[in-house]
């Protein structure tokens, strides 16, 4: 998506602390235009007020957009180079790859003693089309569900360019079709010549960071890489728990697979 905030709605955006910027270390650091090589940067606007009606969870959360400075900083040139050139038409038909993920905070979590995290990948199937080919649309509202309700309250980040476990969902397509003639889920990424695993979580660990430092919390997941990866970034109190939901006759071959690559699922929990 084209994503552009003109220089003085920036500004004020930022005075009234609704724009930040924090480093790879979820340490807020100072907006400017020069981004060090040497790290990663996250901008964050919000919070936003957004009542929601995810499944069977009816709340107001507050959302936060993110997005990597580097990544904003290309699309604010490209966007400075046609004002200057007096064609604002052409705004609206340009197109970036830039990753805008999202944060709901459920609760009060950030003073809170123990909240609950859903770190989730974006999958436009299953989360939007309601696909049974995976699990991914249920185990998203159900991850509302259990942070809405949770005494302590918690967040879920939602990861966009992580379709198909990062190939895009271009990519994804033609892995269905290689599913439907017998390979399983990670063989196809594999036949396409892509990573059967090619996600990366560093962000996610980043804004946990900073909305609730290196606390105590349960992280919702089946997935040893989520758990190694937001380790690997310095995040070392929290607990893993049990996520499983949506198990049907259409995808339990591909739970099956999940399971053989090593995810903490049991026979019971996809029987």
């Amino acid at each position: 998506m084209f994503t552009y905030l003109d220089s003085n709605i920036r500004t004020r955006l930022v005075e009234q602390g609704k724009l930040i910027r924090i480093d790879n270390a979820g340490q807020v650091v100072e907006i400017s235009d020069q981004i060090p090589s040497d790290s990663v940067h996250i901008n964050i606007l919000g919070p936003i007020p957004m009542p929601i009606h995810l499944g069977q969870v009816e709340t107001t959360a507050q959302w936060y957009a993110t997005v990597r400075a580097e990544e904003l900083s290309d699309v604010l040139q490209l966007a400075d180079d046609l004002r200057d050139r007096g064609d604002p038409g052409r705004f609206a038909s340009m197109a970036t790859a830039m990753a805008v993920n999202s944060v709901l905070v459920f609760g009060t979590p950030f003073t809170s003693a123990n909240p609950m995290v859903r770190v989730h990948s974006n999958c436009l199937t299953g989360d939007v089309f309601g696909s049974e080919r995976c699990e991914c649309g249920p185990q998203l509202e159900y991850a509302a569900e259990r942070i809405s309700t949770h005494p302590d309250g918690g967040m879920l980040v939602y990861m966009a360019g992580h379709e198909g476990r990062g190939i895009g969902l271009w990519a994804k397509a033609a892995t269905y079709l290689l599913q439907d003639e017998g390979e399983d889920t990670y063989q196809a990424n594999e036949s396409l010549g892509l990573p059967a695993d090619s996600r990366d979580f560093s962000d996610a660990a980043s804004l946990i960071m900073y909305f609730l430092g290196n606390k105590p919390f349960q992280l919702l997941t089946n997935n040893p890489k989520k758990i190694s990866a937001l380790h690997a970034a310095g995040l070392d109190q929290f607990v893993s728990a049990k996520h499983v939901t949506g198990v049907t006759e259409t995808n339990r071959r591909y739970l099956e697979a999940k399971k053989d690559r090593g995810h903490k699922l049991e026979s019971g929990d996809i029987d």
